[in-house]
């Protein structure tokens, strides 16, 4: 059993800055890897071609700027979709806690794959937009941007086109709780000590080896989604799909009779290799943000580490450390001198 609890230093702002650039940062460093395997999932790519010979391929195509094809929607789909998954979150977090105020490690990964799969659904849109804006041309585009993807993909196939393969979505989260509760449930035989024990690299280590166990799993559902997504008869060569098919269950079927059950799990190669640098970044940016965050509010004696100022009360939040600093500074003004007769 674990107790929920945030850092009250940090205000929700802050935290959601926070998350945001970093996210930001992890998804623009590793946007090639997140091309490669999209185009790898959908088809466009080769399966025989290695990463290195693809990525250079689209390189000598489109230019190297193709690379990023994409990241920008996947950026701007970042706060919208962090803001609902961590409200989300928070609201079933609270209705699987008992009365203590205590949640198991299966009722916590829950409640984070439910409120991803919330967020993930809300915002949908516009990961078809970002599939479509990868697997086209950059030369030759059927779209000018992401306003123009949203325009033409509504008037042309219709609000449904929008969602996609998004039950996929909800199929691939079983799976992926699945993965993450096995690891999870076996860290203390892998560490050989109790979790409460984990340094900060081990909990990094967890964190990829979790997200590559449960990525792993749910990898097809996520391959099929690409698919149904990129696939349009309003596209040149039906947006470059590999295979054609009426629904979720032919695309399953299509793609396994054509190329194989493997085919599935075209792309996890480079998916697997961008969850290191991903979380790296991603914490270490989410961490000096917060040091920044817990400096300007008066935690700490520099964002360069988490060196407490002595004689603050670390229990306070922002607002009330303020509030006390305020109190403070007028009790202690020098009087006023008085004019004596």
């Amino acid at each position: 059993m674990a107790t929920w609890k945030r850092d009250g230093r940090v205000t929700g702002c802050q935290r959601l800055g926070c998350a945001g650039l970093a996210g930001v940062l992890s998804l623009s460093l590793t946007a090639p890897l997140e091309l490669l395997t999209v185009l790898a999932q959908v088809g466009t790519s080769p399966p025989w071609r290695g990463l290195w010979q693809a990525g250079r391929s689209v390189c000598r195509a489109e230019g190297i700027g193709a690379l990023w094809k994409g990241n920008l929607t996947a950026c701007l789909r970042l706060f919208p979709c962090s803001a609902l998954q961590l409200a989300s979150y928070r609201r079933f977090v609270v209705l699987f806690m008992d009365d203590l105020g205590h949640i198991s490690q299966w009722s916590a990964i829950m409640a984070g794959s439910l409120a991803g799969t919330v967020a993930t659904i809300v915002t949908y849109p516009t990961d078809v937009v970002k599939t479509r804006l990868i697997v086209q041309n950059r030369l030759e585009p059927s779209y000018k941007g992401i306003l123009h993807a949203f325009y033409t993909i509504y008037h042309q196939e219709g609000f449904p086109a929008l969602y996609r393969g998004v039950s996929l979505t909800v199929l691939g989260a079983i799976p992926f709780s699945a993965g993450s509760f096995f690891v999870y449930i076996n860290l203390n035989n892998i560490w050989h000590e109790p979790s409460f024990h984990f340094s900060p690299l081990q909990n990094f280590i967890n964190g990829c080896l979790a997200a590559g166990v449960a990525q792993t799993l749910s990898f097809p559902f996520e391959t099929v989604k690409r698919k149904m997504q990129a696939q349009s008869p309003c596209l040149p060569h039906y947006g470059g799909v590999d295979v054609h098919f009426t629904g979720m269950v032919d695309c399953f079927r299509q793609t396994v009779k054509t190329k194989g059950v493997l085919g599935l799990w075209c792309g996890l190669t480079a998916n697997l290799l961008k969850i290191v640098p991903y979380y790296g970044v991603m914490f270490s940016t989410f961490e000096f943000c917060k040091r920044v965050c817990l400096y300007r509010n008066g935690y700490i004696e520099s964002p360069l580490s988490y060196k407490l100022i002595p004689g603050v009360d670390q229990s306070l939040q922002p607002q009330e450390l303020q509030e006390l600093k305020f109190l403070r500074r007028g009790n202690f003004e020098p009087p006023k001198p008085t004019l004596e007769n």
